[in-house]
C-alpha cells in the first residue's frame, strides 16, 4: 500500500500545525503546534472555545483589580489567552507549543525578557515544564539579544519573521533553539519586485533561502534548529522534505494527507556537509548592514512584526467587547467592522494579503471564495460577528 505526502514527510522531516484550532490539532496529531495572535483570534470567534475566553478574561480582572481599564485588562488576558490555548494544545501533542510574545515589544530586549519569563511562570504555575515551550520572538538585533539570555535560563525560543541569512547567523550564535524562516512571504515579495506570477517549486526564492539556512546550519555544526514556515503550494514544502521541522496550516495538511504519491528526501546533513558554504563573521554592525542590504529581509521584518500587532490590536479588540458584555455593559459590537478597517489600508473595500500582513493561515480561511482578496463580510463571518453583537 502506497504511503501519503504527509506519511512520508514525517519520516524525515517533524510536522507542526500552524493553527490555534483544537480540533485541527485532533484531526492531524502533529508532534509541535505554533500559534500567534491572528490564529488564536479567529480559535477564539470559535462558539466551543468562548468557555476558555470568558474564563480567561474574568482571571486577567482578578489580576488587574476592578479600577483597572479595559485596555489593560484585553492586554493581559492575550497572554492568558495564549497560555490556555497552549496548555489545551499541549493535553493533545506529545511535544511543544510556540507561545508568542507582544510584537509591539520587538525591539525591546528588556520588555522581550521580562514578558517570556511570565508566560513561563504562567505555564509551570500549572505543572508544565519549561522545556514543552518555545517562547516565539520576531527575529530582530533585540529580539535575538533576548533569546541569548532566556536560553541561558533554560527558556527555549522560536525566532519568527525570519527572512535573511544574516537573522539566521545571528540566532545559531546566540544559541536559540529554533527558528522559523517564512517560506510563502519571500516568494510573494519575489513576485511582486520581479512581476513574475509564479516560481518552480525547486526555483522558489523562499525555498532557496531556507535551503542556504539549513546548508550552513548543518556544515558549521549549529544546533538550532530550522523550521521552515508560511508555505503557499505544496510544491515549497515538497522541496524541503528533510528540514529539521515544518509548520504547517491545515489546509495545506489535509492536501498532504490525501495525496499518494513519492516524496523524495530534498534536505540532508550529508549533502549541506559536502557544500561550498562560507563561514561568516556575525556581530550588530555585520547585522546592520546585512540586513540594510537586503531590501526583501528588511521589508518583510518591518512588515511582519505591523502585521503581527495589527492581529493582536484586533484580539484586544474583541477581547473588550467580550468583557463589557460580561460585566453586564449595554454595547452595540462593530468589531469586525472595525478589525476590517485596521488592515483595509488603502480604504477600497478590500483586505489583500499584502495589507493583512498577518498570518497566512488565518488569511487563507478568511477568504472564502479564494479569490485573493477579504471582503466585509468574509471578516464578519469568519470573525463570529453573531456571537458578538
Amino acid at each position: 500500500m502506497s504511503k501519503t505526502l504527509l506519511e512520508q514527510l514525517r519520516e524525515m522531516t517533524v510536522v507542526v500545525a500552524d493553527t490555534g484550532d483544537i480540533n485541527a490539532i485532533e484531526t492531524f496529531t502533529p508532534r509541535d503546534a505554533t500559534t500567534n495572535p491572528s490564529l488564536i483570534t479567529a480559535a477564539a470567534q470559535m462558539p466551543e472555545y468562548q468557555g476558555i475566553v470568558d474564563d480567561t478574561l474574568k482571571e486577567a480582572r482578578a489580576d488587574l483589580g476592578a479600577n483597572a481599564s479595559a485596555d489593560d485588562v484585553a492586554n493581559r488576558a492575550f497572554t492568558r489567552l495564549a497560555v490556555a490555548f497552549g496548555r489545551k494544545i499541549l493535553e493533545i501533542i506529545p511535544g511543544r507549543v510556540s507561545t508568542e510574545v507582544d510584537a509591539r515589544l520587538s525591539y525591546d530586549t528588556k520588555a522581550t525578557i521580562a514578558t517570556a519569563r511570565d508566560i513561563i511562570a504562567q505555564y509551570e504555575a500549572v505543572g508544565i515544564a519549561r522545556d514543552r515551550i518555545l517562547i516565539k520572538i520576531a527575529s530582530t538585533w533585540e529580539g535575538i539579544k533576548a533569546a541569548e539570555q532566556l536560553e541561558t535560563e533554560g527558556i527555549h525560543c522560536n525566532l519568527t519573521l525570519l527572512f535573511g541569512l544574516h537573522q539566521a547567523i545571528a540566532c545559531a550564535e546566540a544559541k536559540v533553539t529554533l527558528i522559523s524562516p517564512f517560506v510563502g512571504r519571500i516568494l510573494d515579495w519575489y513576485k511582486k519586485s520581479t512581476g513574475r506570477d509564479s516560481y518552480p517549486a525547486a526555483e522558489d526564492p523562499g525555498v532557496l533561502s531556507v535551503t542556504s539556512i539549513y546548508n550552513y546550519y548543518k556544515k558549521f555544526g549549529y544546533e538550532t534548529e530550522v523550521m521552515g514556515a508560511s508555505f503557499r503550494n505544496i510544491g515549497e514544502i515538497t522541496e524541503l522534505a528533510g528540514c529539521d521541522l515544518l509548520t504547517i496550516s491545515p489546509k495545506l495538511l489535509d492536501i498532504l494527507k490525501s495525496t499518494e504519491e513519492e516524496l523524495p528526501r530534498k534536505l540532508s546533513v550529508e549533502s549541506a556537509e559536502a557544500s561550498d558554504v562560507e563561514k561568516i563573521a556575525m556581530d550588530k554592525e555585520a547585522f546592520d548592514r546585512m540586513h540594510a542590504e537586503d531590501a526583501m529581509a528588511n521589508e518583510k521584518l518591518g512588515e511582519g512584526i505591523s502585521g503581527f500587532s495589527k492581529a493582536l490590536e484586533s484580539l484586544e479588540t474583541l477581547l473588550k467587547q467580550r468583557l463589557a458584555r460580561l460585566e453586564g455593559e449595554e454595547i452595540v459590537s462593530h468589531a469586525a467592522e472595525d478589525i476590517f478597517h485596521i488592515y483595509d489600508l488603502d480604504g477600497d473595500g478590500f483586505i489583500t494579503r499584502e495589507e493583512w500582513a498577518g498570518t497566512d493561515a488565518v488569511f487563507d480561511a478568511l477568504d472564502t471564495n479564494h479569490d485573493g482578496k477579504i471582503a466585509p463580510d468574509e471578516m464578519a463571518a469568519g470573525l463570529g460577528a453573531a456571537h458578538l453583537a
